[in-house]
């Protein structure tokens, strides 16, 4: 690779990943990107095709959790920064099989942040002379904060104590514990962003929207848990891939941001929005005997400790950095479905 400052960015084959390695490397010119990705089933290379074939992308695949590898890449590739996307992230998946969370989420972040340490800093505090600028970037999830009241003012915000209360959420927890802990005793440089749920193209197809999507094109019932009446607050994934570029660059060391778009939406206003857009765009009665998508509506039962509401207070990156979402949700979701229809073969 050329010798513009090189950093490593985990888990790009997945959803939000996919979506920032595009846009950071047509953005800028000065930066070399390893991805490091171990192309679990939520990974997809093909979401990558923009940039497979730039000399200044390199895909490895491989675990964070391996740490001969880390430390190879760290001085084969002279990383001068870290973005951390890889995660397991499947709240249902979590349930089933909360060690895999603990073991990437937790294990595979300290890994990263220990190699860091050694490869960037003579000793706690002291950084050797030419990594002064290094930066480690952890992306964490609103899921670590718990569940709100149904109060639209009850919002969080970076000073909202952690309350996680599902496998996934507790793992996500535990790493940026482990991220402020190097902080704080070693003095790594580093920035943590919470984001909310992020929507748009690319989405691993187990994810709530693309489901939606998905049920209705083949006539299936489309499952929503308990009464549908869970809030939560979507943020278009370019947006979000926006906020991290600004927050990696411009965020003060040792902050936490939080990223949401004030899109607050029960799980049933979100089929209503889906499956509107749908009748318009593919009439249901060319592919399934229904006047509306609306009539695949199923109720299932509700998931496990499912949190009633997130919504993310983003004052601070918006009146710190200069942050704002570009789409709302009326616009982004019209995005989305188009960006699936075309997948599917469904060009209208």
């Amino acid at each position: 690779m050329n010798k513009n400052k090189t950093i490593l960015v985990t888990g790009c084959a997945g959803f939000i990943g996919s979506n920032f390695v595009p846009y950071f490397i047509d953005k800028y010119e000065n930066y070399n990107v390893v991805n490091l990705d171990l192309l679990t089933y939520a990974g997809n290379l093909e979401n990558l095709k923009e940039v497979e074939n730039n000399p200044r992308y390199k895909f490895i695949k491989g675990d964070i959790c391996n740490r001969e590898l880390v430390e190879f890449i760290f001085d084969e590739y002279d990383v001068r920064g870290v973005i951390h996307f890889a995660a397991e992230s499947h709240v249902d998946n979590s349930i089933k099989n909360p060690g895999v969370f603990v073991e990437t989420n937790v294990n595979g972040t300290f890994t990263l942040l220990d190699v860091a340490k050694k490869k960037w800093m003579e000793r706690p505090f002291t950084y050797y002379k030419e990594y002064q600028e290094c930066r480690f970037h952890h992306i964490s999830t609103d899921e670590v904060y718990g569940t709100l009241s149904d109060d639209p003012k009850d919002l969080f915000t970076e000073d909202t104590p952690y309350a996680p209360n599902s496998p996934y959420s507790a793992s996500k927890a535990s790493s940026d514990m482990i991220v402020r802990s190097y902080q704080e005793t070693y003095g790594l440089n580093t920035v943590i962003t919470n984001c909310s749920n992020n929507y748009g193209p690319k989405q691993h197809d187990e994810k709530f929207i693309p489901i939606i999507i998905r049920k209705c094109l083949t006539g299936e019932n489309i499952p929503i848990y308990g009464d549908g009446k869970n809030i939560r607050d979507w943020l278009y994934v370019l947006d979000h891939c926006k906020g991290i570029d600004l927050v990696y660059h411009i965020g003060k060391e040792a902050n936490v941001y939080n990223i949401g778009g004030r899109n607050e939406r029960t799980n049933l206003q979100i089929v209503d929005a889906i499956t509107t857009i749908l009748d318009e765009k593919v009439p249901p009665k060319e592919r399934i005997d229904k006047d509306s998508y609306k009539e695949l509506i199923a109720f299932v039962e509700d998931r496990a400790g499912h949190d009633r509401r997130y919504a993310i207070d983003a004052t601070k990156v918006e009146n710190e950095l200069g942050w704002k979402a570009d789409e709302n949700f009326d616009s982004g979701i019209l995005k989305t479905v188009d960006w699936y229809l075309e997948k599917y073969g469904i060009v209208r």
